[in-house]
């Protein structure tokens, strides 16, 4: 890691690590939300088990979050799994019903939460780009 990502890997990996711990406690109730969330944009998780489904989830929340956070991972390795990450939550909220206006990109309120997510989106390519750029 480069001096100038610090930032960016800093408050990407913390927000995520905390995520995906908070995920570990989820009760049934929390884990069947987070799953009919999922389900609404990629309906071949329903067969999946909410709980067990969570559990992955924040499993790999923190995984990726210890990845952003090392400062001896490659920034085209930690980048390459935040913008896998982003990519399936920015399918959220291009998949789910009402998180956009009709016909446009922009949130609604409900959809405002998931549409945030694109910036961790953003700073996933922007750490691949920076260590391509300079092989």
């Amino acid at each position: 890691m480069r001096p100038h990502q610090f930032p960016a890997r800093l408050s990407a990996g913390l927000v995520i690590l905390n995520s995906g711990m908070g995920k570990r406690s989820a009760d049934q109730a929390a884990a069947e939300g987070v799953h009919g969330m999922a389900v609404g944009a990629y309906p071949f998780l329903k067969d999946q088990d909410p709980r067990r489904f969570v559990r992955l989830l924040s499993n790999g929340e923190i995984v990726i979050g210890a990845l952003l956070l090392a400062p001896f991972v490659p920034s085209l390795v930690a980048g390459a799994a935040l913008t896998a990450f982003a990519g399936g939550l920015t399918g959220l909220y291009l998949r789910i019903p009402g998180m956009r206006e009709e016909g446009s990109l922009r949130p609604t309120q409900a959809g405002l939460p998931l549409a945030k997510d694109v910036w961790l989106l953003g700073i996933g390519i922007s750490l691949m780009l920076d260590d391509l750029h300079d092989r």
